[in-house]
């Protein structure tokens, strides 16, 4: 791939959005972050924003703030959903379905990382792997129908964490009930995101579903409170001094690459896009390297398997 960036010298930004008036945008993980920037940049140019949020008062209350600071004339609502509870991403799922006739973009923003000690949701998954992957995966295939209705998109937001673990999926012992580390449980989860991004768009053009894009970015380093949420006490701190040097990026500049793989056409479905700076943690957004065990068919195609029979939920190709 050319490090050449395809958007010039600064990257992509939100200035390339055209007026969205008319199209809908539902997003993951809405009341804090890069979620509640991309929220806000999409009612800024016109689009309806149904949000999916786990808490309903912090949903009230990001809501009556987008209104304060956009005005009430926006359109934006919230459908209550946990994505770490499939009967709820069921639920939110037809709840979505009951109230828009077609999704431009659904975007897969919400997320946990680094959660100090084991946990099981109680669908019986190590719980990053049940929020991040396992949560998104049922509501992607669940809202399929009404993606496809419109020629729209699925936007998954990733992690450069998919590379700093055991860089596969460990299914020998895929909730960590051995050797759990916060750090490789969140990676495996990422990496199943990114993979089974790629798995989607093969599976699509093989049933000739070339109308639907899928795609794959990641906030870089963002000043968010992601970590603070659900990391341990060390991880807080090292994110807490981390915020403090040139290492991270405003959450606004974080939401760019979702927004963009929402929004901005002849874009490639097969590159990975994100900051381009050091590390990829900062700097002007595109397309830049993806290292090769992302995209390893055999892993994606077992992991895709096993998710349809862990979920019970199919895709309709």
């Amino acid at each position: 791939m050319s490090t050449a960036n395809q958007f010039g010298k600064k990257g992509w930004t939100p200035d390339r959005i055209n007026d969205l008036t008319g199209k809908t945008f539902v997003i993951t993980g809405t009341t804090s972050g890069t979620g509640y920037e991309a929220t806000r940049i999409l009612l800024s140019k016109g689009a309806t924003v149904v949000m999916l949020s786990r808490n309903p008062k912090k949903s009230a209350d990001t809501i009556a703030l987008l209104k304060e600071t956009l005005g009430d004339a926006i359109k934006v609502s919230n459908v209550q959903m946990d994505l770490g509870v499939q009967a709820s991403v069921k639920n939110a799922a037809k709840e979505v379905s009951e109230r828009v006739t077609g999704i431009d973009a659904l975007l897969c923003n919400g997320a946990i990382a680094q959660v100090p000690e084991q946990q099981i949701t109680e669908d019986g998954w190590e719980s990053q792997m049940g929020v991040n992957y396992f949560g998104h995966f049922s509501l992607q295939a669940l809202l399929l129908p009404l993606i496809e209705k419109v020629n729209g998109r699925i936007v998954t937001v990733g992690s450069m964490g998919y590379d700093m673990g055991i860089k596969t999926i460990k299914f020998d012992d895929l909730d960590w009930d051995k050797d759990y580390t916060p750090n490789d449980a969140y990676s495996q989860s990422k990496l199943a995101q990114i993979m089974s991004i790629y798995e989607l768009q093969d599976r699509l053009e093989q049933a000739g579903k070339t109308n639907v894009k899928a795609y794959a970015c990641h906030p870089g380093s963002s000043r968010t409170n992601l970590i603070s949420t659900s990391g341990s006490f060390m991880m807080k701190m090292i994110f807490g001094l981390m915020k403090l040097s040139p290492l991270t990026q405003p959450a606004e500049n974080g939401a760019y690459p979702e927004l963009m793989c929402a929004t901005e056409e002849d874009l490639d479905q097969k590159a990975f896009y994100g900051p381009t700076g050091r590390s990829n943690w900062v700097g002007p957004v595109g397309a830049h390297y993806l290292a090769p065990h992302a995209k390893d068919k055999a892993v994606a195609k077992k992991l895709w398997d096993l998710s349809e029979k862990e979920t019970g939920v199919h895709w309709n190709f």
